[in-house]
């Protein structure tokens, strides 16, 4: 199975939209990463609200481990990306802090 990057979801919600986006800008800043659209509600199988970094394969290690000591009590979702969406968003994740429910039937 090849991963061609990995997905790093920010949660949070309408108080904590500011703290995402200082959030996103520092991992944007440090690792050289495009930052997604901020989604202020549930979008996809995101319960809250969320933005998306992608990250190379060669960079997530240093991602997570900044992530595991700097994300500021945030919730993160972070998965790979092997173009099986729904074993990517079940089986093949990692959560930086309390897990939460994603809405899985949007992938049949």
């Amino acid at each position: 199975m090849t991963i061609h990057d990995f997905h790093v979801h920010l949660y949070f919600d309408a108080a904590e939209v500011e703290r995402a986006k200082a959030l996103a800008v520092a991992l944007a800043t440090r690792f050289d990463l495009p930052v997604g659209h901020f989604h202020t509600r549930p979008v996809g199988p995101h319960p809250r609200g969320s933005v998306q970094l992608t990250v190379p394969t060669e960079r997530f290690g240093a991602v997570a481990s900044w992530l595991s000591v700097n994300r500021g009590g945030m919730t993160v979702f972070a998965h790979s990306s092997t173009g099986d969406d729904r074993a990517d968003h079940r089986d093949h994740v990692i959560w930086f802090g309390p897990s939460e429910p994603l809405d899985m039937s949007l992938f049949g």
